[in-house]
């Protein structure tokens, strides 16, 4: 066998006074508030004498204030940098460039919804592999009472938002259609309290038989519900076992890319 030698990639070495200044920064955000030199300390395990330096530049360069009473907290120049960071992102842009790779992790076709005139319009559905037959299509609108976009949307809008299009959808032709999957008000606004509770949207064998779906919420810096992503497969894939696994990859999905625009305690 012939040997090879295998080369490692080396991280690009940076400069350890920022990366330390940046982990006190990480403390401020951490603690949500003011906080003392000596609790500082406590929080980034580095002494005070170590601490206070960083603290002075970054007074002088307003990413930090202090008070005349020793309190620290995040300056006006942390803010700007927030509104700055903010006002680059695109939530659907920024949602459609992680799909892809939810959709590999889940195994599972996904979809991205967001609220328009006429309720939850399908903008982009990301295929799996092994494609199913599942009548969606890109511009859809999904049933706000029988979908899980559906319903992670009437939980999370305003009910001012959405009470107009559920009203006008319960009282439109498809009545036989929730009859037959025993869809009434109670059972809509008992199920819409309990998408709320747990914070993801589930529904099964429902509008399609056979079919099963999960949606969760993407949220932005306001806590402003953005889009719905809906993981959607054949029952079979979507087993108990299967349902925890999809939870569990949904929430982080949904937390991680709301803290990411913005969204306080993701």
């Amino acid at each position: 066998m012939t040997e090879r030698t295998v080369k490692k990639t080396k991280e690009p070495r940076g400069v350890q006074s920022i990366d330390i200044g940046g982990h006190i920064l990480e403390a401020f955000v951490a603690a949500s508030g003011p906080i003392k030199l000596k609790d500082l300390s406590d929080l980034t395990g580095l002494a005070p004498g170590k601490l206070h330096p960083y603290l002075v530049s970054f007074c002088n360069m307003k990413l930090l204030e202090r008070s005349d009473h020793g309190w620290y907290t995040l300056g006006p120049f942390a803010l700007h940098l927030g509104l700055a960071r903010l006002r680059g992102l695109n939530p659907y842009k920024e949602t459609l460039k992680r799909v892809p790779e939810l959709a590999e992790e889940l195994g599972l076709m996904v979809s991205l919804a967001v609220w328009g005139p006429f309720g939850p319009t399908i903008i982009h559905i990301e295929e799996r592999l092994d494609p199913i037959h599942f009548n969606i299509r890109v511009g859809g609108v999904y049933y706000l009472s029988m979908t899980a976009s559906g319903h992670v949307f009437t939980a999370f809008l305003p009910k001012a938002v959405s009470a107009e299009l559920v009203e006008k959808e319960f009282s439109d032709t498809e009545g036989d259609r929730r009859r037959y999957f025993q869809v009434d008000r109670g059972w809509f606004e008992a199920t819409i309290e309990k998408t709320r509770a747990r914070g993801y949207g589930m529904t099964r064998d429902m509008p399609t038989p056979g079919i099963t779906a999960f949606a969760v919420p993407i949220f932005d810096h306001s806590g402003t519900i953005r889009l719905a992503v809906a993981a959607i497969g054949p029952n079979e894939l979507t087993d108990d076992e299967g349902h925890e696994r999809i939870v569990d990859c949904l929430t982080r999905f949904s937390q991680t890319l709301s803290q990411d625009l913005g969204l306080p305690n993701a």
